[in-house]
């Protein structure tokens, strides 16, 4: 049908089906609470998450006995359908399954889930292969017909392990799939050995194609996920140790690109692959029970809000088995909030550990969203598949029973598409239409539209969403809703009237999945930070050190002249056994709220091998429990850091080390704690730096126990291999403010 005669038809429709029955109040909503798989294991870690067309949300999980002293199992599967009550499915693989090229005794980490091509595609991390026993990992993939399997190997790596050049090889891991709108398929793996890359699949997802695209630094991020958002590419890492039990500081970080190939950079306009890395915060600690915050995959629920499902530790019970043992890594789930552009859980409060509104799931207006027919008129019900239970197909027209809300709206399926198809919502307003070759919309009078990849498969299953939310509409198709696309076309139309009418659609489809919601209200304001306010101590380094100063092991280098005090860096170090390292401290404010801030200066270069020389601020109870903000060098990157050591066996006093990245790192940077005494009496620091002293970027919290007060200080120290002179810390001063 021509379009001009497709639009003047659906409009038809629509005013016919404007005296449809008004919809009904909305449910309440349910709430969920993490950790959300406490219903069926106490670990599941490094998960990933798709929803089938039976409705069910599938989730999978790296390899790792699911409770203390339980079976050790290859990969796991659980499905729920309202993210409180989860039914556990088994693993992925058995010993008669897992695929042949791996070697005797591999591990089976970080699946990654995908649905495209009539098939799901399971990519996951392969330890040791059997091309070279002892550590070559690469990525490997799995077919199955269902999400919950059976799931079939293929008979070689889809990114085979890659030699360092030395004799090893670098992490090839932690896989994460996008299809682009470009047509092409990527995959993105790596680790903190090599840095994250990206390559180009075959059409079908299972083979590599040409030369890898190197789009972060070595020594900083692993775990990656890509998702596609208002013409943006989001590659998303994960940062720091995911496994020091209760001392882990695991993050994730963000940077973007108008292409899947990068460079990927963060909000500050800097590189993922500068030796001062950039990086975004997407997630972080907050000081509440959930530390090492990571390893995360993003889904979007019926109302158009985004979700993280990421694994965490608690830090009351960081150990699945005895310390230094397993990691206890539970699943969790909060909402995504998009902040000036950027993606920032619970706007940016971090994790959480109360009861929190569930992911919004099914269909309002009557429709039963895995057998839609019921829902519709004009619809005929088909049997479908022993996978996604009976479908609704559209042949000429159909509209909802129900009126949807004025205003908002979001419609999705899955959808399995004739030659042309539209949707048309709030009785005309908006006319979205999947025609030859592209998306259209029109709305307000107005045209937009996105092309389509030339080998755009119509005859199978690919998801379709319209999204109607103020004055901006969307309409999506891609694979299976998880962030990536085949076509995406966006209109802005003020002043945009969309009154309580039917959803209608006309052409020729096959609809499953489907679902009507109002669109969830976004929150745009990011949550709270730290405001310092009037100054309560200060010291400038105008003169000798006064009597509000003290030492720990004092070190004659560090000498106050010229309103700095200047230390050269101690080849010393405060982690584990090592500690011999200076510390220097400062009386603090009484009260139990304030924010310390410092001006350091410290010249550690760029790009060469420096490993942990650093410098910055203290809170400090023992050589053994402390929690430290340095601008630090490790390997070739240079990172702020805010590293907590604390002792994990107190049998025989061994002490557990980790910590979380924040910010950029820069030769001049201001660093901040913000202290404050939680209702437990424990004391929480949260780490703060600047590279202009006005804008601050804001990160993880450590929370020190109660009882006596941590001391607040300086310290400059690292090893000093292949530095001569040593490096010198310039302090300018160290102030006290009061906490807004």
């Amino acid at each position: 049908m021509p379009p001009r005669r497709l639009l003047a038809a659906v409009l038809a429709v629509a005013a016919v089906a404007t005296s449809t029955t008004a919809a009904a109040a909305p449910p309440k909503p349910l709430v969920t609470q993490n950790a959300i798989s406490s219903p069926f294991a106490d670990t599941f870690a490094d998960p990933s998450i798709i929803q089938g067309r039976d409705g069910y949300w599938y989730a999978y999980a790296t390899s790792d006995p699911l409770v203390a002293n339980g079976p050790f199992g290859l990969m796991h599967m659980a499905r729920t359908k309202d993210f409180g009550s989860w039914e556990y499915l088994g693993t992925v693989f058995d010993d008669s399954t897992k695929p042949a090229w791996a070697a005797p005794g591999s591990f089976f980490w970080a699946p990654d889930i995908r649905y495209f091509g009539g098939r799901y595609v399971m990519y996951f991390t392969v330890t040791d292969t059997l091309a070279n026993p002892g550590g070559d990992p690469g990525i490997g993939v799995a077919t199955a017909p269902t999400p919950a399997g059976p799931w079939t190997a293929t008979d070689g790596p889809v990114v085979a392990p890659k030699p360092d050049g030395n004799g090893g090889y670098f992490g090839t891991i932690d896989p994460a799939m996008l299809t682009a709108a470009d047509g092409k398929r990527y995959l993105y793996s790596g680790g903190f050995y090599g840095g994250l890359s990206v390559t180009e699949l075959s059409p079908d997802g299972l083979h590599s194609v040409g030369t890898p695209t190197q789009v972060t630094v070595g020594d900083r991020y692993e775990g990656s996920y890509v998702v596609y958002r208002n013409g943006w590419y989001y590659l998303m890492g994960s940062s720091s140790n995911c496994c020091a039990g209760p001392t882990t500081g695991y993050s994730v970080f963000a940077g973007r690109s108008k292409s899947p190939r990068g460079p990927f950079v963060d909000a500050d306009g800097v590189s993922m692959n500068e030796s001062r890395v950039g990086g975004t915060t997407v997630i972080t600690q907050n000081g509440n029970r959930w530390i090492g915050p990571g390893h995360h995959a993003f889904i979007t629920d019926a109302a158009g809000q985004d979700h993280i499902v990421y694994h965490a530790i608690d830090r009351g019970t960081p150990w699945l088995t005895d310390p230094f043992g397993i990691n206890r890594r539970p699943m969790l789930i909060d909402d995504i909030d998009w902040i000036d552009g950027w993606p920032r859980t619970r706007a940016g409060a971090g994790p959480s550990d109360t009861p929190q509104p569930a992911p919004t799931t099914g269909s309002a207006l009557g429709i039963n969203s895995t057998d839609p027919a019921g829902g519709l008129r004009g619809a005929t019900r088909l049997a479908g598949d022993s996978l996604g239970g009976p479908t609704a197909s559209i042949r000429g027209a159909a509209t909802t029973r129900q009126s949807a809300p004025g205003g908002s709206v979001r419609v999705e399926a899955n959808v399995k598409l004739g030659n042309s198809f539209a949707t048309v919502v709030g009785g005309g307003a908006v006319v979205v239409t999947v025609g030859a070759g592209k998306v259209s919309i029109v709305a307000g009078g107005r045209p937009a539209s996105a092309p389509l990849p030339a080998d755009f498969d119509r005859s199978q299953w690919n998801n379709l969403v319209v999204e109607v939310s103020g004055s901006k509409v969307t309409a999506r198709v891609n694979d299976a809703g998880l962030g990536d696309l085949y076509a995406e076309a966006q209109l802005e139309v003020r002043g945009l009237k969309v009154r309580s009418a039917p959803v209608s659609w006309l052409g020729t489809a096959e609809v499953d999945n489907l679902t009507v919601r109002p669109v969830a209200e976004p929150v745009r304001r990011a949550a709270a930070a730290p405001v310092a306010g009037k100054l309560l101590a200060a010291d400038e380094f105008d003169g000798a050190l006064g009597d509000q100063w003290s030492w720990v092991r004092p070190d004659a280098r560090a000498v106050v002249a010229n309103g700095n005090l200047s230390w050269p860096l101690q080849d010393t170090d405060l982690v584990g056994g090592g500690n011999n390292a200076g510390l220097l401290f400062h009386q603090t404010p009484a009260g139990d709220s304030w924010i310390a801030e410092t001006k350091l200066h410290l010249d550690l270069g760029e790009g060469d091998i420096r490993n942990y020389q650093q410098a910055g601020m203290i809170a400090y109870l023992t050589d053994d429990d402390f929690a430290r903000l340095g601008d630090v060098s490790i390997w070739r990157t240079r990172q702020t850091e805010f590293g907590r050591e604390l002792v994990a066996r107190p049998s025989d006093g061994a002490t557990s080390y980790g910590g979380a990245a924040i910010g950029r790192s820069a030769p001049t940077m201001w660093m901040r704690l913000a202290y404050h005494r939680n209702a437990a009496g424990e004391h929480v620091y949260r780490a703060g730096t600047s590279t202009d002293g006005k804008k601050w970027t804001w990160g993880a919290s450590w929370v020190l126990p109660a009882g006596v007060t941590p001391k607040l200080g300086l310290y400059a120290h690292g090893d000093q291999t292949g530095s001569n002179p040593p490096p010198v810390a310039t302090f300018d001063y160290l102030r006290f403010y009061a906490s807004k």
